[in-house]
């Protein structure tokens, strides 16, 4: 395939804006190419999007679509060509993700949270995703064997834990969330701060939260720790979130890439001493970032309207539950995690949710190296992802931001800086925030470029960026990022003017992390006792096999590689 003549706009290769032929053999980019010719002339030619968070598999899914019959009955469309049937909004089927990714010109997505024991159901939900290629971060926060690990200081079992546990989930990357306090919320507690000791265990989030990140990197995982603060959701917590971010000064990646990814920062940016003072931290979030080069954020934006929260934070849900009566899910994960779920309603009217809102765009505008921040909205947490034009729109024009604000209360002006920023983003830098970035981010090496030898996955939008001020225009570039003229995948057009045109199967990117033999075998000479005492089911069932991934990636790992 060739692709004459677009405007392309790949940061990664420092191509900004050039008119320019992309030619795909084989799947991948190439020097050179036959067959069939895409007239992109006048159009915006980007590698396709990459999501580095979101929920799109896994029992909390099901959970929500169970919460919402409300729900399932937006969004609805029939069979028809090649497309099953799809239902929902905030949680859609799995057929829906695919096709509704597809035609934004998203070609990639990573499931955000995945227990161990839980990853058979996760990963059948991923293989039911039609197009997009995937992978899931394993959740390690709360793990007994983790805690035991980091109380005796043994690094070396914890390494050897991390790969088994990726190995048995056929996870991408280590995930924590609310380190400890999934643990802690099985007693009906919570934890409150970095130092706080989590119950029956004698560690703190910290010990936690640095172990992993020292683990991570002995064993040259392709992604950095994956973190969800402690305290999230909760007014005053961006101390908590700056304390944290110091707390891995001293992490030295083994690849190219941070030490830490912070997920959902939004939640993360709270000011105030409750609900009633409740006010925006995001300049100082920013200004921290700006001074640091060892994080990287995504923005988890909210958009007004329905959302469906679900998280593996047990404790924030029943929190969200009590304080917005509304009905609640919750969850133990035996030896591993607790989690919840909680529908809402972000609501125009009201001063909290304003806030939110003007925080999330805050982080994006004032952090000044793009590549720092990703494009999010926590799907469906902070609001579907079906919202991202909505998102690039509101960054892109300070006008459309403006007219937003003239919707929301006054009090946001007094709690919040968003209506003094002028910044606008461009093409170049939305670029990054939804391909380069999340690619470099994740370490997927064939990702979010255009350059020879990248995965073959191209979006096209029907909009000249060298005509078009988005600036003044936020509508015509909302709508264009809403419905790509052609998103390509692996060389074959999965999208034409938002009509499902191929449904190929995509791949499964997982991580193979190997550790010297002595350290997995008193590993597993523990990990034996607890199956046999605590466990519901027995060993031999528990590891999801290759059957269970149709299109695998196994990404090379472990103590070895990082020598």
């Amino acid at each position: 395939m060739i692709i004459k003549g677009g405007v392309v706009y790949d940061p990664a290769n420092g191509v900004l804006g050039e008119e320019m032929d992309i030619c795909i053999d084989a799947g991948a980019v190439a020097e050179a190419a036959g067959g069939p010719t895409i007239d992109a002339r006048g159009m915006l030619v980007l590698p396709g999007g990459v999501d580095a968070h979101s929920h799109i598999a896994g029992p909390k899914l099901n959970a929500g679509r169970i919460m919402r019959p409300d729900d399932g009955r937006i969004g609805t469309e029939p069979r028809r060509g090649l497309c099953r049937p799809c239902t929902g909004y905030t949680v859609p089927n799995s057929s829906a993700i695919g096709y509704r990714y597809a035609r934004m010109g998203y070609t990639t997505v990573f499931e955000a949270a995945t227990p161990i024991i839980e990853s058979r159901h996760t990963h059948e939900e991923l293989e039911a995703i039609p197009i997009l290629d995937k992978g899931a971060l394993t959740l390690f926060g709360s793990n007994w064997t983790v805690m035991e690990c980091v109380g005796e200081k043994d690094l070396p079992k914890l390494s050897a834990y991390v790969a088994w546990g990726l190995r048995a989930s056929r996870g991408y990357g280590v995930k924590i969330v609310n380190p400890g306090g999934g643990e802690a919320w099985g007693f009906g507690s919570n934890v409150k701060g970095l130092h706080d000791p989590v119950p029956e265990f004698n560690v703190t989030p910290a010990e936690i939260i640095h172990e992993l990140a020292r683990a991570n990197e002995r064993l040259c995982l392709p992604h950095s720790i994956h973190l969800h603060f402690n305290n999230l959701g909760k007014p005053g917590n961006y101390s908590t979130a700056i304390e944290t971010l110091d707390l891995l000064k001293d992490i030295v990646p083994s690849r190219d890439r941070q030490a830490v990814h912070v997920t959902h920062m939004q939640f993360s940016a709270y000011g105030g001493t409750g609900w009633r003072d409740f006010e925006s931290k995001a300049p100082e979030i920013a200004d921290y970032y700006n001074k640091n080069d060892h994080a990287t954020m995504d923005m988890g934006q909210i958009i007004f309207g329905s959302a469906t929260t679900m998280t593996a934070d047990g404790p924030l849900e029943y929190a969200n539950a009590r304080l917005l009566h509304q009905k609640w899910s919750n969850h133990d994960i035996e030896l591993e995690e607790s989690s919840g779920v909680v529908p809402l309603v972000y609501i125009r009217g009201s001063p909290v949710n304003a806030v939110q809102w003007a925080i999330g765009l805050e982080l994006a505008l004032l952090t000044e190296d793009p590549w720092k921040v990703l494009l999010t909205t926590d799907n469906p947490n902070g609001g579907p992802f079906v919202k991202y034009p909505e998102v690039i729109a509101l960054l892109m024009s300070h006008k459309r931001r403006e007219e937003e604000m003239a919707k929301l209360p006054e009090l946001l002006s007094k709690r919040s800086v968003i209506g003094s920023i002028e910044r606008e983003l461009g093409w170049g830098e939305i670029a990054v925030m939804t391909r380069a970035a999340p690619a470099h981010v994740l370490g997927l090496k064939e990702k979010g470029h255009l350059g020879v030898g990248a995965d073959g996955d191209v979006s096209i939008y029907e909009i000249d960026p060298r005509e078009v001020d988005p600036g003044s225009d936020p509508a015509l570039v909302e709508r264009a990022f809403t419905q790509a003229k052609y998103t390509i995948k692996a060389g074959e057009v999965v999208s034409r003017d938002g009509e499902i045109a191929g449904i190929p199967q995509g791949r499964t990117f997982w991580t193979d992390a190997n550790v010297p033999e002595e350290d997995m075998a008193r590993l597993m000479a523990s990990l034996k006792e607890k199956f046999e005492k605590y466990y519901s089911i027995q060993m031999s069932n528990y590891m999801v096999q290759e059957a269970y991934l149709s299109r695998p990636v196994a990404v090379r790992a472990g103590v070895e590689v990082a020598q």
